[in-house]
């Protein structure tokens, strides 16, 4: 996540499922395709907080999500939390998303109290910029695993994608490590990173017909850092960057001297970091965009700090790094964005920015034990910043991405 960015704003948009003809004949046939007799598609309810009743479905993604990630990585860092479903789907400002979930069949006594979920499906699609593109995330129990109920979600998401005119699909799969070259590995069409083709992920999705575009390392930094290496990096770039230069530091909040600074920062990360082979183009962020997106971190019960660094000379942001964290899980944060424009490199202000906000997070939250981020793999530069911080490989987040043909696919 050190390469990619988010979104959000409450309030002003509505949360009644999307309708049309197309479209629910696409939900229909998906869900006709399940034995009745053992399960049940149900689009998952809105809830107008966790504590309602129709809050089911919210909180059973998260406890489907953290199952996932302990069989991968054997700790829960990762996984959504419900209340991270919540505050994202109350946010679609810039994207229209949809969330599915596939029940086990009613008892023979009635309904459960609790529906029994087993699978769920997110299906997003950009409606700010890049509405080529379409994206669909199915995920099974483990112990579900291997009844066609994964297939069954990507057939829904890819249909609606179809039916909205997207052209570009795109999911993701994730790997604890890294695989040696050879016939046990699927490699990245950037010839950086590899995942572990006979995983249940890469394994769904290849036979779908996606291709691995690209593999983002997830590193980890355990905390603190020794603080004679933390003092010295910071020294050797604050002399680099000069007097040409200096930081402002944020926390919950981005001052509204410089709203439409960081967001040309975060349209910038959508042209300037590596994205592989994805067909992903410019997303256009403002002032408001960047609210929003603050807005949906706190509906997360989200801490954000952000360092950012001034040209002084023309009194525009050249670059920022952002960190988020749970504010009641403080064992851990996630180093989010971080970009220097182009114009601006060669002043190490990438280490500048990162040692600046890695003081801030141990004044505000010296529990902190770790922190997650993300990186291309063919990112060598930003890459080199974390292996010299001292973040360790940790595993990858892979893109996958199927191009449709024009009248092929439907």
């Amino acid at each position: 996540m050190d390469d990619g960015g988010g979104s959000a704003d409450a309030g002003t948009m509505s949360t009644a499922p999307e309708s049309h003809p197309v479209v629910d004949d696409v939900v229909g046939t998906v869900a006709g395709s399940l034995d009745p007799a053992r399960w049940r598609l149900v689009e998952a309810p809105q809830p107008a907080s966790l504590d309602a009743p129709d809050a089911w479905a919210y909180h059973a993604v998260a406890d489907i999500d953290r199952e996932q990630h302990l069989e991968i990585y054997g700790y829960d860092d990762l996984a959504l939390e419900a209340r991270d479903v919540l505050s994202g789907m109350q946010h679609q400002e810039y994207e229209a998303k949809r969330r599915f979930v596939i029940l086990a069949a009613r008892e023979p006594a009635g309904e459960p109290e609790v529906p029994d979920v087993v699978a769920h499906l997110f299906v997003c699609r950009s409606t700010s910029s890049n509405t080529h593109l379409g994206e669909s995330y199915a995920s099974v129990r483990p112990a579900a695993r291997g009844q066609g109920l994964g297939s069954a979600l990507m057939d829904l998401g890819e249909g609606l994608c179809r039916a909205d005119g997207r052209t570009v699909l795109f999911t993701a799969t994730q790997h604890a490590t890294e695989v040696p070259a050879g016939p046990g590995a699927v490699e990245a069409t950037t010839g950086a990173g590899r995942v572990p083709a006979d995983e249940p992920g890469p394994r769904f999705v290849a036979r779908r017909g996606y291709v691995l575009e690209q593999v983002e390392r997830h590193s980890t930094l355990d905390l603190p850092v020794e603080p004679e290496l933390l003092a010295r990096l910071g020294r050797d770039a604050r002399a680099a960057a000069g007097d040409g230069y200096r930081t402002h530091t944020w926390t919950d909040e981005v001052p509204d001297r410089w709203l439409d600074e960081v967001g040309v920062l975060f349209t910038r990360m959508s042209t300037d970091a590596p994205v592989g082979g994805v067909d992903y183009r410019e997303d256009p962020w403002d002032a408001e965009r960047v609210r929003t997106w603050l807005t949906e971190e706190r509906g997360k019960d989200h801490g954000v700090l952000t360092t950012a660094v001034e040209h002084v000379g023309s009194g525009t942001l050249a670059g920022f790094t952002v960190i988020t964290y749970p504010e009641d899980r403080p064992g851990f944060a996630f180093q989010d964005d971080t970009i220097v424009l182009t114009e601006h490199r060669g002043h190490r202000l990438g280490m500048l920015v990162k040692v600046v906000n890695l003081e801030a997070l141990a004044r505000l939250r010296p529990a902190t034990q770790r922190i997650h981020t993300w990186n291309a793999e063919e990112n060598a530069h930003m890459l080199a910043i974390n292996v010299a911080l001292g973040f360790a490989p940790a595993g990858g987040w892979d893109a996958w991405q199927r191009k449709l043909t024009p009248g092929a696919d439907a």
